[in-house]
């Protein structure tokens, strides 16, 4: 061997070393570079990765296992106006796979899912009241999407997880949100962060045929639901601009009719960015392995443009909304207050005052009227979110009582509160019951992961969380 040839050799090796090194560099960065708060129960780091995905940890050995949830900032407040029902949709063909998982033969699929896509785009542009060409353009659909199906494997990515011993696999959308959830075993950290950056990377919406069936059925349950209904009457009434009122996450039944293959996409490609996710993990794991492990598989996710939303600001109520919806159940109210969003000091004002008035035993609810026998199930609910909050009661009338009488007995114990009309005790008592309700939330790697989902949706820093 020439001196060259060993001097090349060595140049090579050196250079492997070098980058062997950076590397060991750049994963030692990114395990020192972390947020936290002093005396933190969970012990939580918060990473934000290059690419601005920000990583949530809590390290928590009672069990082998880790809660994850993958958090997306973007739910049916997001939606367009003209397809509601959205980011629904999408939550469900996640399931689907993509190009590498989930097709006998990707190529050969993607020229059916092409054409089906373009022909929702046709079926969706023919009028609803045109049944003969919708009818003819469905046929085509339906035709189209049973040679796809042929191409499939039904459920590749559900058993993918089970294979690795994922457990509560499941994924849930709301106004502010989308999450992906699964509790994974210790040991297999490393192959579900490969399945769900596969998943991530290029989703294709296969199967969206069949899919719309189990969407209209969550559809039908919530349109025979009074109390499903009586939600979003009441929701319509307090944000009658806002999307919180005017979009529902299900979506209204044209748009459902009329789906988007290529909104839906259009809707992944702008909030299903890096700078908009979170992946939030509790459970038995080192930190630095699993964030070296994160860095890899989703670190090389590119970086795009912070999503945008336009909050539309709502005029003072000045009398009260009164709206009516019929049903087959027993009757009952609902009464909502519209109030300023998490970031006021409205917000904890609200979870305080909600405490004081039914705590399930010693709030003014509980005791004057459902202890009392005046009413039937009365309580109230604080609903906290973005832009706004609600403030919501209920009740149902005893035999011969008037939903009229039962609104006044709740507004009643508003009242009272404005008078003072309550012992100064409970105020400690409903500090002690939140920290023992948070104590107990944090013995579960579901109640901490769930917390890390709700501050970053939220827009909230882990401190002021």
């Amino acid at each position: 061997m020439s001196i060259k040839n060993i001097i090349t050799i060595l140049l090579v090796v050196m250079a492997g070393i070098y980058l062997t090194i950076n590397a060991k560099k750049e994963n030692q960065m990114i395990e020192n570079k972390y947020e936290f708060v002093e005396n933190d129960p969970l012990n939580a780091r918060i990473y934000t990765l290059d690419n601005g995905l920000k990583v949530y940890l809590s390290s928590y050995d009672d069990a082998p296992r880790i809660q994850t949830s993958i958090a997306i900032k973007a739910g049916s407040k997001n939606d367009p106006a003209d397809a509601t029902g959205l980011a629904h949709y999408l939550e469900h063909m996640l399931f689907k796979g993509t190009d590498k998982y989930g097709s006998l033969d990707y190529k050969q699929e993607k020229v059916l899912l092409d054409k089906i896509e373009d022909l929702y785009e046709e079926y969706r542009a023919v009028d609803m009241t045109d049944t003969v060409n919708r009818d003819l353009i469905w046929r085509q659909i339906d035709s189209i999407s049973g040679e796809a199906a042929k191409l499939c494997i039904a459920n590749e990515y559900d058993k993918m997880l089970s294979g690795i011993g994922a457990k509560g696999t499941n994924a849930y959308t709301s106004n502010e949100k989308t999450v992906y959830i699964n509790d994974i075993p210790s040991n297999q950290i490393e192959k579900w962060l490969k399945i769900e950056a596969e998943r991530f990377r290029m989703p294709v919406f296969r199967l969206f045929h069949t899919e719309l069936e189990t969407v209209y059925e969550e559809k039908n349950r919530s349109l025979d639901s009074d109390g499903s209904k009586m939600f979003e009457g009441l929701m319509s009434s307090l944000f009658p601009n806002h999307q919180y009122g005017t979009q529902t996450t299900i979506g209204t039944i044209n748009h459902l009719k009329n789906p988007s293959l290529k909104e839906i996409r259009k809707y992944f490609n702008k909030y299903y960015v890096p700078n908009n996710m979170a992946i939030c993990m509790s459970g038995d794991f080192d930190y630095d392995e699993v964030i070296t492990l994160i860095n890899k598989y989703f670190g090389v996710f590119e970086r795009k443009d912070d999503p945008s939303f336009e909050v539309y600001n709502e005029q003072e109520i000045l009398s009260p909304k009164i709206t009516h919806i019929y049903g087959p159940e027993a009757e009952r109210l609902y009464v909502g207050f519209r109030l300023n969003g998490v970031h006021s000091k409205d917000a904890n004002l609200l979870r305080m005052v909600d405490m004081v008035l039914s705590n399930t035993s010693a709030g003014l609810i509980d005791i004057n009227l459902n202890q009392a026998q005046k009413l039937v199930g009365g309580g109230c609910f604080p609903y906290m979110l973005n832009d706004y909050s609600v403030h919501g009661f209920y009740g149902s009338p005893n035999t011969d009582q008037s939903l009229e009488e039962v609104k006044d007995l709740l507004l009643y114990q508003l009242d009272e509160i404005k008078k003072g009309n309550f012992s100064e005790w409970i105020l400690d008592a409903i500090v002690s019951d939140l920290k023992l309700e948070q104590i107990k939330k944090y013995e579960s790697n579901n109640g901490r992961a769930e917390d890390f989902v709700e501050a970053f949706t939220l827009n909230k820093s882990w401190k002021e969380y």
